[in-house]
C-alpha cells in the first residue's frame, strides 16, 4: 500500500496534522496508533481546559479528543487504531518511499509513504527509571496509569495517597485521586516550591486541604504484598520520616517516546531527548518530520495540536517540491544551523534553524530552565556575535519560556551553531 503521508500517533499533534494535510491537498494520509481509540492523552484527562489556543473554545479532555478524532475521519484520513509500527527502514528507498510495517489484530500491512510524521508524544518516567529504591508492591504508578485506571477503567482507589511532583500534572493527579475516593496526603517535590500556577496550589490547600512538601524527596518505597508507605527526606535538614500510604503516584519527569525516531537514524537532541527538528519541524532524514511532545516534552495538548498543523504545512511543501516522487531534480537539502541552550537552560525547541525557512510554530521557540527567576534576560549568539536579546518573565522549572524568532534572519547560514543563554 502507498500513501502520501504516514502519521505515527493519533494524539492531538498527529490528528491535527492529518486534518491540515487533507485540507492542503494530500491525497492519502494514514494515521497509525497503538491505542484502541484515537485522541491520545486527553481521552483520560477528564478535567476542562483543552482547546483554548487551537480551537478557540474550552473543552474537557474526552470532548477534545473526540473532536480531533471525528475531524480526522471527516477529512478523509485513514485512522488505524490498535496498530503498531513494528518495523520501518528509516531512510527512504531508491523510489523515495519510506517503508513501514503496521501490525494489528487484523494482520500485517506494509506501507510505503512519501513522508512520515512522528507524533508519538511523551510519557512520564516510572519509579524504576528514577532510581527510587525499596520494595516493589502494587499501588505505585504514574499519572498516565492512574488516569487510565480511573477515567477509562472506572476504578475506585480508596486509601491514603502520596503524589511525587508539584507541576501542572501533579495537581491533575491530585484531582483524579480525589475523584477515585483517595485521601491525598501531600504533593512532594525536590524543588524549593511548586512549579504550577499559584491558583492550583491555593485550590489544593483550600478545596482539598492538600499541602505541598517542598525540598523533599522519596528515599525508599516500603511494602511486601501491598504498599505500606514511603520514606521521605528533607533536603534542607537531612531529616527523614516515614509516611504511610496506599498509593504512590509519580508525576512529571517527561521523556519523549523516541524509539522510532532513533530507529530512523535521525539526529537526536541531548536536551529534549527527542529528534532535532528545524523550524519546519523536519528532522535530519529527508521526508521525516516530528511534532508535538516528541520534540518538546511536555507542552499542553493545544500547543501539540498547533505544532501538528505547522508540521503539516512543512510536509505539504516537501510533497510539492517533488521529493520522493521520482522528480528528476528534487529540491536540494536545506542548510540547517543547530541551536543549543546553555545551562541553566535545559533545552530549546525547535533546535535547528533552516536557512530561508519558515518561522517556528506560533512564531517562537520554546525553552525550559532549571531555575526560578522573576525576570530573565535571554541572549542569542553565533560565532561571538549577539543576534538578539529578549526578556522572559517568571521563568520556572517545568514551565515553558518563550523566545521570539525575529533573529533567525540574522544568523549566518555558513557560520557555526547558534547558542541561547541567560545574560
Amino acid at each position: 500500500m502507498k500513501a502520501d503521508v504516514l502519521v505515527v500517533g493519533a494524539g492531538p499533534a498527529g490528528l491535527a496534522a492529518a486534518v491540515e494535510l487533507r485540507r492542503l491537498g494530500a491525497g492519502s494520509v494514514v494515521v497509525a496508533d497503538r491505542d484502541d481509540e484515537a485522541g491520545g492523552i486527553p481521552r483520560h484527562s477528564a478535567h476542562t481546559g483543552f482547546g483554548a489556543r487551537d480551537l478557540r473554545r474550552v473543552m474537557t479532555g474526552p470532548g477534545y479528543a473526540r473532536h480531533y478524532a471525528d475531524a480526522a475521519a471527516a477529512a478523509g484520513a485513514d485512522v488505524r487504531v490498535g496498530t503498531t509500527v513494528t518495523g520501518w527502514d528509516g531512510l527512504p528507498g531508491a523510489d523515495g518511499l519510506h517503508r513501514a510495517t503496521l501490525t494489528s489484530a487484523a494482520g500485517v500491512d506494509a506501507v510505503g509513504a512519501t513522508a512520515v510524521l512522528l507524533a508519538t508524544g511523551c510519557r512520564e518516567r516510572p519509579r524504576t527509571a528514577r532510581l527510587v529504591p525499596g520494595d516493589r508492591p502494587p499501588g505505585v504508578m504514574t499519572t498516565g496509569e492512574l488516569q487510565r485506571r480511573v477515567y477509562l477503567g472506572g476504578q475506585k482507589l480508596p486509601g491514603r495517597a502520596l503524589v511525587v511532583g508539584a507541576e501542572h500534572v501533579s495537581f491533575s493527579a491530585m484531582v483524579t485521586l480525589a475523584h477515585a475516593g483517595a485521601e491525598v496526603v501531600a504533593l512532594v517535590t525536590d524543588r524549593p516550591r511548586h512549579t504550577s500556577y499559584a491558583a492550583f496550589a491555593l485550590a489544593a490547600s483550600w478545596r482539598w486541604h492538600v499541602p505541598v512538601w517542598s525540598s523533599t524527596v522519596v528515599r525508599r518505597v516500603s511494602g511486601r504484598g501491598r504498599l505500606d508507605g514511603a520514606e521521605l527526606a528533607d533536603l534542607a535538614t537531612g531529616e527523614t520520616r516515614f509516611v504511610p500510604c496506599d498509593l504512590l503516584v509519580f508525576t512529571g519527569d517527561w521523556i519523549p517516546d523516541h524509539e522510532l525516531a532513533r530507529a530512523a537514524g535521525v539526529d537526536m537532541d541531548p536536551g529534549t531527548r527527542g529528534p532535532v527538528v528545524d523550524t519546519a519541524l523536519a528532522t535530519s532524514v529527508p521526508g521525516v518530520f516530528a511534532a508535538g511532545n516528541l520534540v518538546h516534552a511536555a507542552e499542553t495538548a493545544d500547543i501539540a495540536a498547533l505544532g501538528g498543523r505547522h508540521a503539516a504545512r512543512g510536509i505539504a511543501a516537501f510533497l510539492g517540491s517533488g521529493a520522493g516522487r521520482g522528480a528528476r531534480r528534487p529540491a536540494p537539502e536545506p542548510v540547517r544551523l543547530r541551536v543549543t541552550a546553555e545551562a541553566p537552560l535545559l533545552w530549546i525547541a525547535p533546535n535547528a534553524v533552516r536557512a530561508g525557512g519558515p518561522a517556528p510554530p506560533r512564531g517562537r521557540f520554546v525553552l525550559r530552565s532549571d531555575i526560578f527567576a522573576r525576570l530573565a534576560r535571554l541572549e542569542v549568539w553565533q560565532d561571538g556575535r549577539r543576534l538578539a536579546t529578549g526578556v522572559s518573565l517568571g521563568m520556572k522549572p517545568d514551565r515553558p519560556a518563550r523566545l521570539g524568532a525575529s533573529w533567525t534572519g540574522k544568523a549566518d547560514p555558513g557560520g557555526g551553531p547558534v547558542t541561547v543563554r541567560l545574560a
